[in-house]
């Protein structure tokens, strides 16, 4: 069981930048997928950004492509999730989530895919 704490939301500018941390607990951090998804008031939850088990291959979603970048140190068992030029639209409760164990299958994009969610980060975006 990995188990993912989000930290790092707040209240920025538009235009301005933040870093998500996710730190998960557990042994075998290095051995599941990550994702980051986000959810804004009355909108379903969306995907935002996966990371495969040794970082090698990162997935986004087009609404944040070069502007989010996702990486991860499984040294610390942490998963970042650098945000820049920051919108309104992208305010959203930000969370972390455990995926498939390494040689799994894995649908990066879907929520189902993923076993264990944190409680989330608030990131408000002001114009």
């Amino acid at each position: 069981q990995v188990q993912p704490v989000e930290s790092g939301g707040g209240l920025v500018q538009t235009g301005g930048s933040l870093r998500l941390s996710c730190a998960a607990s557990g042994r075998s951090f290095s051995s599941y997928a990550m994702g980051w998804f986000r959810q804004a008031p009355g909108k379903e939850r969306e995907f935002v950004a996966g990371i495969s088990w040794s970082g090698g291959r990162t997935y986004y979603a087009d609404s944040v492509k070069g502007r989010f970048t996702v990486s991860r140190i499984n040294a610390v068992n942490t998963v970042y999730l650098q945000i820049n030029t920051l919108k309104p639209e992208d305010t959203a409760v930000y969370y972390c989530a455990t995926g498939p164990r390494y040689g799994s299958s894995w649908s990066y994009a879907s929520p189902s895919e993923y076993d264990y969610w944190g409680q989330g980060t608030q990131v408000t975006v002001s114009s």
